[in-house]
């Protein structure tokens, strides 16, 4: 009895193994982007068929007090075939390294962000973040911008209506593919950190892990204990 308890423990911490949100690759710390041309997003798909409509909003501000700048895209998280987006980059002020993009759907209670990028005017137009401590403390610079005008990027895309096309990336990176999105990469001096919530799936990827390494060690030791009897 205790053998078939230990094994439906483990079955249970392979469920959640297999369990992820989507998980946002890029942009991240040392992106750059200019306005007007292509600004773009990748990610790792959703593997639980959840997230089938997925949003995607442009933000600013600190970890706890985020802003809403625009959404840029609504798109189906799930599909495999699709995991990047683009969209024009609209006119933003200051041109810091303050900007990032939050995922999130009705169908979840989770959400998750992309790094801290920069949206300029041209490669000499960068001024550091306003900020060099989060509330809390953290040392992630940060700050709050603002559209540069209401009308710049207000409509929502979808996957069909606006570019977006396959990312071939096989594991998680903080910046994105290079010159083929018209991206470029800035000075470290005027590149923070990115915030917790901003690194490849942050907190979202973090639970997963967490319930993972939890149901794994209740598994193991359950399967212990009956082997000893």
């Amino acid at each position: 009895m205790l053998a078939a308890l230990a094994l439906t423990v483990l079955a249970s911490s392979a469920a959640i193994f297999v369990h992820a949100d989507p998980d946002p690759t890029s942009p991240g710390p040392g992106d750059v982007f200019i306005e007007g041309q292509a600004c773009s997003i990748n990610w790792n798909p959703d593997t639980t068929g959840v997230w089938k409509t997925m949003i995607i909003q442009l933000k600013t501000g600190d970890n706890f007090d985020m802003v809403n700048l625009t959404t840029v895209g609504t798109v189906d998280g799930t599909d495999a075939t699709h995991t990047s987006f683009s969209y024009p980059c609209p006119k933003v002020t200051p041109h810091s390294p303050i900007y990032f993009y939050q995922f999130s759907s009705s169908a979840s209670n989770n959400s998750v962000w992309t790094g801290r990028f920069t949206i300029t005017d041209s490669l000499t137009d960068i001024v550091p973040a306003a900020e060099s401590t989060q509330p809390d403390g953290s040392a992630i610079p940060w700050g709050t911008g603002a559209l540069a005008n209401s009308t710049s990027t207000t409509t929502v895309g979808t996957m069909n209506s606006m570019s977006a096309t396959a990312s071939a990336l096989g594991t998680p990176s903080a910046t994105s593919s290079g010159a083929s999105v018209s991206t470029m990469t800035a000075s470290p001096s005027s590149t923070p950190s990115s915030g917790s919530q901003a690194t490849g799936g942050g907190l979202g990827l973090a639970a997963q892990n967490i319930g993972w390494k939890t149901a794994l060690t209740l598994g193991v030791s359950a399967m212990g204990f009956a082997l000893m009897l």
